[in-house]
């Protein structure tokens, strides 16, 4: 009887790890693209007075999640220069130039992350950034905004995030004057997965 017992609580156990195992397993998700569920924005203080907001409206990619270890989390997205948007289409024009973004001779860009850490409640996801045909590290700082079923069918997971790059570690060395030599990201968007 205590071995019947014993053999029961065994069972259970692994039961119990193997269940608690597949829930922590990383999952694939891809940008929500065709929704438009992402949005690649950036800012630069003109003259150290206000700032410029822009945005690719032109990108793709995927990411890994795995909650319960951030470790095995990966992101990989390809931005299209040419996509560059201020809202005003000569400064756009200028940005695609060979001074700035330089989309004739590099129409892509992209991240590749090299390692993801868990910060209390932030991601800190760590890649190589390729802008301009310079790939230098990039920092992100992430946040979780929420997870779940959707109405079709999918499973969704949404993040935001920040980071900061300064235009002359990308060969960009155009004179915009000492208040406008980084770039912030601003960062928002939900992958989606089959369930």
């Amino acid at each position: 009887m205590t071995h019947l017992l014993k053999r029961s609580v065994l069972g259970v156990t692994l039961a119990s790890l193997m269940m608690s195992a597949g829930a922590a397993v990383a999952a694939d998700y891809k940008i929500d693209k065709e929704g438009q569920h992402a949005f690649l924005q950036f800012r630069i203080k003109h003259l150290g007075y206000s700032w410029i907001y822009g945005s690719f409206n032109d990108f793709d990619g995927n990411f890994t999640f795995d909650e319960q270890n951030p470790s095995a989390d990966k992101v990989n997205v390809t931005i299209n220069t040419n996509s560059v948007d201020t809202n005003h289409a000569e400064r756009d024009k200028h940005l695609r130039s060979a001074e700035f973004l330089n989309t004739g001779k590099y129409p892509q860009a992209t991240f590749t992350s090299t390692k993801v850490e868990k910060d209390g409640d932030e991601l800190k996801i760590t890649g190589d950034f390729t802008l301009n045909g310079v790939t230098k590290p990039l920092t992100l700082e992430a946040k979780l905004i929420g997870q779940g079923d959707d109405p079709w069918g999918s499973y969704r997971a949404g993040f935001e995030a920040e980071g900061e790059f300064a235009l002359k570690d990308y060969n960009i060395n155009t004179k915009l004057g000492p208040a406008s030599q980084n770039v912030e990201l601003i960062i928002s968007l939900e992958g989606v997965r089959p369930k």
